[in-house]
């Protein structure tokens, strides 16, 4: 099952994150962190889900850039998909595609997808990669990028804080959790890399930013109070990427060609 809180990215919260991170990006690194996610994979011609689009910078980009015949986007949350579609429109593809739907099941034919691409916060890991699992095709990849913990206990003092402030249905896991679910449900050749030293040094040029640069033009957009609450949330964040608790992280895995 795919779970979620209730819609937790607003026109506010899209405005804001895709100042800092880029036009359609609701997760940091843009472009280049999309292309380090799928490099070495041949994506030509191929069908692509990406779960959790957001508001389509993602989908746009592996169309646009890396040949698939067609991406389709999916979300729970509806203002994301309707940002996604009016930027899908605007740049007149019609090789993508955007769905959303209440949490639960993934709203796909069994084996319909070559290559199944995320950024994931759902609480249930062994029921979201069971559903990857079947709706991809014998021989198809799953590759994301996620948030996650170092480990799979106790939040620290600081990483509560952190959680706190950003607001959001964290179901943080650690990448051993991770592999782990993917192997269950049958994965084979899964590989984790950890991008916990390369955000450190971006958020704290995001932090920077926030405070220098982009505060006026931003606050202009959303707000004064809406900069300075996620300024704290920055502070809250760097500490626990600089202690190694919270850590960015890479997943791949294939769908065996034979199921036995």
């Amino acid at each position: 099952m795919i779970e979620t809180a209730d819609a937790e990215y607003d026109d506010t919260a899209i405005r804001f994150l895709e100042a800092l991170w880029g036009d359609g990006y609701l997760s940091p690194g843009g472009p280049e962190e999309v292309d380090r996610v799928v490099e070495g994979l041949s994506l030509k011609g191929k069908t692509i889900l990406d779960i959790g689009c957001g508001s389509g910078g993602i989908t746009l980009h592996l169309v646009e850039r890396h040949g698939v015949a067609h991406a389709t986007g999916f979300d729970v949350e509806q203002p994301v998909i309707e940002a996604a579609r009016r930027r899908a429109a605007a740049g007149g593809t019609e090789r993508a595609s955007f769905i959303q739907a209440p949490p639960g099941p993934l709203p796909f034919a069994d084996r319909c997808f070559d290559v199944v691409d995320a950024l994931l916060h759902v609480p249930d890991k062994d029921g979201l990669f069971a559903e990857i699992f079947r709706v991809l095709k014998p021989g198809g990849v799953f590759a994301a990028s996620n948030w996650m913990i170092g480990h799979d206990g106790e939040p620290s003092p600081q990483m509560k804080a952190y959680i706190a402030a950003e607001g959001l249905s964290f179901a943080m896991a650690s990448p051993v959790r991770y592999a782990q679910a993917m192997r269950h449900a049958g994965f084979a050749n899964v590989t984790v890399r950890d991008r916990n030293p390369w955000y450190r040094e971006v958020a704290r040029g995001e932090l920077e930013r926030l405070k220098g640069p982009l505060y006026a033009p931003v606050a202009a957009v959303v707000g004064a109070a809406y900069v300075d609450k996620n300024i704290r949330t920055w502070e809250a964040m760097q500490k626990v990427l600089d202690s190694g608790e919270h850590r960015p992280t890479h997943l791949r895995g294939w769908k065996p060609d034979a199921i036995g």
